[in-house]
């Protein structure tokens, strides 16, 4: 009889980064990040496999008590044929309904904004997207973060040069 996997080889696998959100982070100050299924079809998760997709513009809002994403453009899947579906179409995001009333109590203070951050495949092969809640950067808030990571890279180019 064979043995029963633990699920311990497969976990060891992570995640699978399909697309990621350079310029929230650089635009937004994240607070807090939630983990989302999508609701996809199946030509889109299979073009999802293919290449990867576009968060660079897209944003997420509340609306009757669900969470929806905006903008994100999914490339149609080649062999999908009449099943394709429009890449740009808005898709639904699961989350708990704590969660999304959590969520919507926040957002509805001062300047808060739920932006997505990266798309991946988890360890059972399921699209699931992070979500980040924060607020968005002034230039100065820019400029002072340039500053640090260009202090904290001569800070390791200094180090490297005297361990020589």
């Amino acid at each position: 009889m064979p043995k029963a996997s633990d699920g311990k080889a497969q976990g060891k696998r992570g995640k699978k980064t399909i697309a990621r959100n350079r310029s929230a982070r650089h635009n937004y100050e994240i607070i807090e990040t939630f983990e989302a299924g999508l609701v996809l079809t199946g030509t889109e998760v299979k073009s999802l496999r293919e290449r990867a997709c576009q968060l660079s513009d897209a944003f997420c809002i509340i609306r009757k008590g669900e969470v929806w994403l905006v903008n994100a453009h999914i490339h149609p899947y080649s062999n999908g044929g009449v099943w394709n579906v429009d890449p740009d179409r808005r898709r639904k995001l699961l989350l708990h309904r704590r969660q999304i009333d959590n969520l919507d109590g926040r957002l509805r203070t001062k300047g808060l904004a739920l932006v997505p951050l990266e798309m991946y495949f988890d360890e059972r092969n399921r699209v699931k997207l992070q979500l980040g809640v924060g607020h968005g950067k002034k230039l100065y808030d820019k400029r002072h973060d340039m500053a640090k990571r260009q202090s904290d890279l001569d800070i390791r180019r200094a180090l490297k040069e005297r361990s020589r």
